[in-house]
């Protein structure tokens, strides 16, 4: 009764989940023994808009031919059923250090959905997922300091991992209270601009895009993530790998794979990521990353054995998110309520060397010099 009791305070008020260890999670890994990925359709890219407690995002990366890298994303949030709230968010990073990064983000108005679900709009914003499904274009008026008019055409497959590309929690997994989901376009194409005071950035060059959906609380479904884009000549690699709390057991979930154009080279779970070296935070003693190494085993779709490593020095931090100085309010009273929440994202991209990707697939071995995006996220120990 005492657990149930706590469940229910959880549920509404962020609180600390009790302790269902391990047998109240169904990792999407279990998916992806039987059926590694499946690649996406038009319909997989359905907004879903909860009417319980979730957080959905669509997000892009872009890694310009001119070095530029920045970030644009869309944040559906409904809490308890009682109040939905959409931001669009967006990010030039200085690379260099010689200024700020250009960070905006703005509570958006007036936001529905395409009649089929695949496209979101909201006074002067515009995320539209093309007929054929292959392209998005981003719209943002949001904000006078960074405009955003973008095209992101994906040049190989999209992916989810499994059948589902879910993982579910509850303590009966026939009926979960929980799921989290990711949907990804590994390896894309992008042209357009963002508009700043200083005028127009170009962001021709790469990019790549995830959907993703936690029905439940951000903080019940992890307490740590580590995200790896790495954008290659001829080849991209992806992984995304949680951690959930004690209360699950602190399962570790990777999702991940390998793409170059035209085709997935290999998609699944059995992938890891590792701080190989850490340097505390003196401001809140998270580990922050400071070396790490990233891991791909798979197979080719006609059985080839596939591995992957890319594995190095991040160089300075580009960035130290304050989670909790950046969320809307009303999420802020959510996560605080939680004990022991203090979430910091830690954003990085080697400039002075850049790391490459090795890779073999089956007999052959490509080695490849590319440009690395990763964060590490910590919210709760």
């Amino acid at each position: 009764m005492f657990k149930w009791a706590q469940q229910q305070l959880a549920n509404v008020a962020g609180t600390q989940e009790p302790i269902y260890g391990p047998s109240a999670i169904r990792s999407v890994a279990e998916e992806a023994k039987e059926v590694p990925f499946t690649e996406l359709t038009r319909d997989d890219l359905k907004w879903q808009a909860m009417d319980s407690t979730c957080v959905e995002t669509q997000s892009f990366y872009f890694m310009a031919d001119n070095g530029r890298l920045g970030f644009a994303q869309v944040i559906y949030s409904n809490v308890a059923g009682i109040r939905t709230t959409c931001q669009f968010s967006s990010k030039v990073f200085c690379l260099d250090g010689s200024k700020p990064h250009l960070w905006s983000s703005t509570q958006l108005s007036d936001h529905e959905f395409s009649e089929d679900k695949t496209s979101f709009y909201a006074t002067d914003c515009a995320i539209e997922l093309s007929e054929d499904g292959t392209t998005y274009t981003i719209k943002s008026l949001n904000d006078d300091k960074c405009i955003i008019n973008m095209t992101v055409k994906r040049t190989a497959p999209g992916f989810q991992v499994g059948k589902t590309g879910k993982t579910l929690f509850g303590t009966d997994l026939k009926s979960p209270w929980g799921s989290m989901r990711h949907a990804l376009w590994p390896r894309c194409s992008a042209e357009g601009t963002f508009t700043t005071a200083e005028g127009p950035i170009d962001f021709k060059g790469r990019a790549f895009f995830v959907h993703a959906l936690q029905g439940m609380k951000p903080h019940h479904a992890a307490a740590k993530w580590t995200f790896c884009d790495f954008q290659g000549p001829t080849h991209s690699a992806i992984l995304m790998q949680f951690t959930t709390p004690p209360s699950y057991g602190s399962t570790t979930v990777s999702i991940g794979g390998i793409a170059k154009d035209g085709e997935i080279v290999m998609a699944g779970c059995s992938n890891l990521a590792t701080h190989v070296e850490t340097k505390s935070d003196s401001e809140n003693d998270w580990p922050a990353p400071s070396k790490v190494k990233f891991v791909w085993n798979g197979a080719t779709k006609d059985g080839k054995p596939v591995e992957a490593l890319l594995e190095g020095a991040l160089e300075d931090r580009l960035d130290r998110i304050d989670v909790m100085a950046e969320v809307p309010g009303f999420v802020k009273n959510i996560v605080a309520a939680a004990a022991g929440t203090k979430p910091y994202i830690y954003q990085y991209s080697p400039q002075k060397t850049k790391l490459s990707l090795k890779l073999k697939v089956g007999d052959q071995e490509v080695v490849e010099e590319g440009e690395l995006f990763s964060e590490a996220t910590f919210i709760s120990e």
